[in-house]
This record gives structure tokens, sequence and C-alpha cells, in this order.
């Protein structure tokens, strides 16, 4: 099964993703949030997999200018309503790796210790 790797394209931790697996020649999917969205179904997945604490981007800038009257009182259905609403605030890059594995954001030693055990 092929990895999917979710995010997008001009972050910079999503071209370390892309830099790291290109060079140890693991192919992937690569699904861009600002093209192609994101639906319900596969958001509440990666948060019942790692827990939507994992999947919410809160250092990033798009959910450091939101309201505070929106990022107070955080559950993981307001959160989810965030991050369909601006994906920017999903977690770079979410792999999936099939099998009901997943990686939120990018680490080498991770990427390795998953990616070889294929």
């Amino acid at each position: 099964m092929a990895v999917t790797v979710y995010g997008i394209k001009n972050c910079d931790t999503m071209k370390k993703a892309f830099a790291w697996l290109d060079k140890h020649g693991v192919a992937y999917e690569f699904h861009d949030y600002k093209s192609r969205g994101i639906d319900r179904a596969t958001l509440e997945g990666f948060a019942k997999k790692l827990g939507w604490e994992k999947v919410i981007n809160r250092a990033g800038m798009t959910f450091r200018k939101l309201p505070e009257k929106d990022k107070e009182g955080l559950t993981e259905a307001k959160a989810i309503r965030l991050m369909l609403a601006q994906p920017s605030m999903i977690r770079r890059p979410m792999l999936d790796l099939g099998g009901g594995r997943l990686l939120a954001g990018f680490s080498a030693d991770e990427y390795k210790s998953a990616l070889t055990r294929r």
C-alpha cells in the first residue's frame, strides 16, 4: 500500500519530509490541503488514531491568529470544525502509512523506523 502525505506544498516542514522520502526511495501520493481540502471522515480518523491534540497545530500562524474566543475551551469537536474550515491548522505533514498507521509531523528518526519496517 502506498504512503499518502497530507499537507501544504510550500511548508518548510513538508519540504524536509519530501526530501527525506525522495532520498530514501519511498513512493508516496501527495494530498495538498490547499487544492483538495480535507474531508471530515479523514480528519476525524486522524484525531481518533493520534488524538486531536496532536493533529491540530497550535504553534502555527493560522491558529495563533484566531480570535481568543475560538482558541478558548477547545474540544475535539471544536478543533475539528476549525481544522475543516482552515486546513492550514492541521499539523504537517500527516503520513498515512496504510494499515491504520499514521505519523504526524516530520522526524527523520520516526520516518526511518516506520518506513524501513514496511
